[in-house]
């Protein structure tokens, strides 16, 4: 050092004294060399281990950090995942001999695929599902499957009045009723006098116990049968049984 200042830090190279017991120190001094206190001025990298305590709280920084990633991978390859099914709308879960059909609650095995059916595919193969419930009692199905049904319906390009028709009874099944009403009001736009809509109007009639409704539905009923049966849709035909049930309640009620 030559001059008053250090060249390369600045520091004061005048005659200096320890800050703790006053002895004099030589201008290179980083500690007094009688009590061992750090000079003023010293740089904390010229100060001997500085460096490699600086190193080592590095290493142990990265080192803690590469522990927290172990642990974090371990921890998220070992949760256990739920099996992801074939397609979210699992409607057709529980083929026959399941434990579903025997009446002995949810069915077992994987779901068959449906993704790969068309919407009206869909709708048939999930409203026969629930009308096989139906038939048996199985109420918890019926409840479960009928809102995937409905979806399946709504996404149907052209609706037909057999599908009109089965849309409402899967509204009225699950209490849908104004629902179930609407669609009777276009089956009947589409197709005046259809009957199944007046099936399913006396259907919701008799769960509300609505006895003038249920008049009203044979009466008109009765008024149009005649005509419509001559007709031979294709759906008054794979429908005989409950419009025929449905015609000997309308005689009935006479």
């Amino acid at each position: 050092v030559t001059g008053r200042f250090c060249s390369a830090c600045g520091a004061a190279a005048g005659p200096r004294a320890c800050s703790a017991c006053q002895a004099p120190l030589s201008v290179q001094a980083h500690f007094c060399h009688r009590c061992g206190q750090a000079a003023a001025g010293a740089r904390a990298s010229a100060v001997p281990g500085a460096r490699s305590e600086r190193t080592a709280w590095t290493v142990a920084g990265v080192a803690v950090a590469l522990l927290l990633l172990f642990i974090v991978v371990k921890v998220l390859r070992d949760r256990p995942t739920a099996a992801v099914p074939d397609m979210a709308n699992v409607g057709n879960a529980g083929t026959r001999g399941s434990v579903a059909d025997a009446g002995g609650g949810l069915p077992t095995g994987r779901a068959p695929d449906i993704s790969q059916l068309s919407p009206a595919e869909r709708f048939v193969r999930l409203n026969n599902r629930i009308m096989d419930a139906a038939s048996r009692g199985d109420t918890a199905t019926v409840v479960n499957f009928t809102p995937m049904a409905i979806g399946a319906y709504s996404q149907l390009d052209t609706v037909s009045n057999d599908e009109r028709y089965h849309a409402a009874v899967l509204h009225a099944q699950i209490g849908q009723t104004d629902a179930a009403r609407a669609l009777t009001d276009t089956m009947l736009i589409k197709v005046p006098g259809y009957l199944l809509a007046y099936v399913v109007r006396g259907d919701i009639a008799g769960f509300e116990q609505n006895t003038a409704a249920l008049r009203a539905a044979y009466a008109d009923f009765r008024k149009y049968a005649a005509a419509q049966r001559a007709t031979r849709r294709a759906e008054y035909v794979d429908h005989a049984d409950i419009i025929d049930d449905f015609a000997r309640k309308a005689d009935a009620a006479k």
